[in-house]
């Protein structure tokens, strides 16, 4: 029995809360402009083909954009305090600078003798499609290269060689592969009306804000000038957070009162414990990890919100105080890893130097691996996540990618803005896809198997690695496309390849990030030509650009890290650093503890029938069940919308990005997104419509210029701020991070 078209959700608004098994009745004309009604709002339904795209200025600027920003990027990202530029700040600036091309560049037209082609530097005004072209050249520049991540923990932390020859390739392959994935989803992820992508929604907006003439409502601004205004006020404020007051980034209340409590610490710290009564007044603190709230439906924010408290304010702290796993003996969250006694792990024990393989004599010397009881459970709770996807997605979705494919097959299906772009543009051959697919899987396998003693990874790890992202791309697409998070599977990865090949870190990194990465890139392929997909690019400029992109932002990435790793001393090793040297590389760290958990000792001693965590297995199984009963409900009570808006894979996948992401900064990104998300969508739409995308826009880019701005002419010689209590950088909870386990001690912690 099919269930009846849900209608506008009191929780949230969104129509892209419709169950997709009501969509077998409507007609073509029905869905003619957009079901999604913030896409309604938001993207216009008008298209010039005439407008001139890939231009001399669109490669210009964004080959310089992408390379300024993967450089960027890159030499933030081993500081202690990384600082992420995104791509919106060179959409800002971009636009002054094509002007200024369009008003100087000579417009001769110059033709190539003995055919018809023809060029000019100066084809006419800079225009829209120029712009968004030169945006998703920054998008391949501000996307992190997770093989670098490799490279860095082989030279500097297991102290090892790599040939560069070894480790370029790693860094293109591993970006490359995903595209041919993408080229299959096509027509089920961009296509699809269905499939809208809310984070395009922000640059969308901005790109019309920028671009179109718009009256000055009767007492009120233009988007333009709302956007100046925000970018104004957040670039003179995050001087006071990020320079002059950096704790009010994260301030704990329950610290200030109770300061020689490690429990009340532990429950107040917003950095290293649960956060209860801890806020921060910081747009980086809301919007650093989890990106802006702004661009999550209000359903996706209950569910992650929701999942958020159901783990870090009940099953955490239950497990916790009732010593589950020892786990007094160790901080409540820690990413680090334990001996028994509460000390850290030495990992050096437990490798081989010679043959750089698992040490058994040394394991047996060292003991077993703890894990803090939160690591414990972000760990089961991803193979939850996992399950609960393709669970979800099979129940959820399935008759609607069956009706999807059958359309594809026969050429019908879309909305008018794929109806624009089918009419107006040639579509990219799918041989494009599959000789790149082709391509660059063999020289992955080439990679690997040239360098095999480097990477460790034969040839079968890499097809395996290659089927695995196949198999989840469009899943995790279709979560992605509709909620705005995406769950990895990083953890996947590394527990299929550490049972099959145990005992070897740099196997299992290279698995996984083939396996992750090439998955992660697809919906990031997919991502941004449904950005095109709105703004009617030709759909063959925008693979160009993003290949050559892609390209380029890797080797910049690569020649970047490669040059700190060459040319500082002791990088990524706190105690040897010079005091006050900002170059700790903390997201190494924790790639670095992943790699010796599953690939050295390996999951078969952490997660098997002889391993401390063994029963976090059965995650898995309770992940496959979730989203049943949910499903159930939904078809038993058809006019019950809300019920269809729980998404279990969201809810379950919450905490995944804790840490490096903390307690306060899901309060607040949750506190803001849900007052703009659903109080202000609710109650004023039209400002809604007008404003919440540009809003989002100008508090990202202020912190961005601010944050370039106080490094270079500060920061970089060494004036940080005054020596005084406020310039601490955390939330002075200090003991939070204590065992509190009898006779257990630690440096700086009360002994219980």
């Amino acid at each position: 029995m099919e269930q009846p078209r849900l209608e506008l959700s009191s929780l949230e608004g969104h129509r892209s809360s419709e169950n997709p098994e009501s969509r077998d009745e409507k007609t073509e004309e029905e869905v003619d402009d957009c079901p999604i009604e913030e896409v309604r709002l938001t993207v216009p339904i008008t298209d010039d083909p005439a407008l001139p795209a890939l231009t001399f200025r669109t490669w210009l600027l964004g080959l310089i954009s992408c390379a300024m920003l993967a450089f960027s990027n890159q030499f933030f990202g081993y500081r202690q305090n990384p600082l992420y530029i995104s791509s919106l700040s060179v959409q800002i600036v971009v636009l002054p600078l094509g002007k200024l091309m369009a008003a100087c560049l000579p417009k001769k037209v110059f033709r190539v003798k003995g055919t018809p082609w023809s060029f000019s530097l100066n084809p006419g005004p800079f225009n829209l499609k120029e712009h968004v072209l030169i945006t998703i050249f920054a998008n391949t520049g501000s996307n992190s290269v997770y093989a670098v991540g490799i490279i860095t923990i082989v030279k500097a932390f297991y102290r090892r060689e790599i040939h560069p020859l070894a480790a370029m390739l790693l860094t293109q392959t591993t970006q490359l592969m995903g595209y041919g994935w993408a080229g299959l989803f096509r027509k089920f992820l961009v296509d699809s009306p269905y499939m809208w992508w809310p984070s395009n929604l922000v640059q969308v907006s901005l790109f019309r804000a920028l671009h179109e003439k718009e009256k000055r409502p009767k007492g009120g601004t233009t988007r333009l000038q709302f956007f100046l205004t925000v970018l104004i006020t957040s670039f003179a404020y995050y001087i006071v957070p990020n320079y002059l007051f950096p704790t009010i980034s994260t301030i704990s209340v329950v610290c200030l009162v109770w300061k020689k409590s490690v429990t009340a610490q532990q429950i107040g710290s917003g950095v290293y414990g649960l956060g209860v009564g801890s806020f921060g007044l910081d747009w980086a603190t809301v919007a650093g990890f989890l990106g802006t709230p702004l661009s999550t439906p209000a359903f996706a924010i209950v569910n992650i919100m929701a999942g958020f408290f159901l783990i870090v304010y009940v099953i955490v702290p239950a497990a916790y105080w009732a010593d589950a796993y020892g786990a007094k003996r160790f901080p409540i969250i820690s990413s680090h890893v334990f001996s028994a006694n509460g000390s850290r792990y030495d990992v050096n024990q437990v490798l081989d130097t010679a043959t750089f393989e698992f040490s058994q004599a040394g394991y047996d010397a060292a003991g077993k691996i703890n894990l803090s009881i939160f690591f414990a459970f972000t760990y089961g709770l991803s193979f939850a996540t996992l399950a609960a996807t393709l669970s979800h997605v099979a129940l959820f979705h399935g008759g609607s990618i069956w009706r999807q494919t059958k359309a594809a097959v026969s050429g019908q299906g879309g909305d008018v803005h794929t109806r624009l772009m089918k009419r107006n543009y040639a579509s990219v051959p799918q041989w494009w896809f599959q000789v790149m697919l082709v391509a660059v899987l063999g020289l992955s396998v080439f990679t690997c198997e040239g360098f095999g003693q480097q990477l460790q990874l034969p040839y079968w790890g890499v097809l395996l690695a290659a089927g695995l992202a196949f198999f989840f791309t469009l899943p995790i697409g279709i979560i992605t496309a509709t909620t705005n998070q995406q769950p990895g599977l990083n953890v996947i990865t590394e527990l299929i390849i550490g049972y099959l090949y145990p005992g070897r870190p740099l196997a299992n990194v290279a698995f996984k990030t083939y396996g992750y990465i090439s998955m992660s890139q697809a919906i990031m392929f997919l991502q941004d030509f449904k950005l095109g997909h709105y703004m009617k690019i030709p759909p063959r400029s925008m693979f160009i650009v993003q290949l050559v992109g892609t390209v380029l932002a890797s080797s910049v990435y690569f020649g970047t890290s490669w040059w700190l790793l060459e040319s500082v001393s002791n990088i990524c090793d706190p105690a040897k650093l010079p005091q006050g040297s900002p170059w700790t590389c903390p997201g190494d760290d924790v790639f670095f503890n992943a790699s010796i958990i599953w690939g050295v000792v390996g999951p078969l001693r952490m997660f098997g029938r002889l391993g401390l965590y063994a029963k976090m297995n059965y995650f898995f199984l309770a992940g496959a069940l979730a989203p049943v009963p949910v499903w159930a409900l939904s078809r038993a009570f058809p006019g019950r919308a809300w019920i269809g808006l729980v998404n279990m894979p969201v809810l379950l996948g919450a905490t995944g990005m804790m840490p490096p992401a903390r307690s306060v900064n899901y309060l607040m990104w949750g506190a803001v997104g849900l007052a703009f998300n659903y109080v202000v969508y609710r109650r004023y739409k039209g400002w809604w419509a007008r404003h919440n995308y540009v809003l989002s826009a100008g508090l990202d880019a202020g912190v961005a210029f601010m944050g370039i701005l106080s490094y270079a002419v500060l920061q970089s010689r060494g004036i940080n701020g005054v020596n005084w209590w406020g310039l601490q950088v955390d939330d002075h909870c200090a003991l939070a991070r204590c065992p509190t386990a009898p006779g257990v001690s630690a440096p700086g912690c009360p002994v219980q």
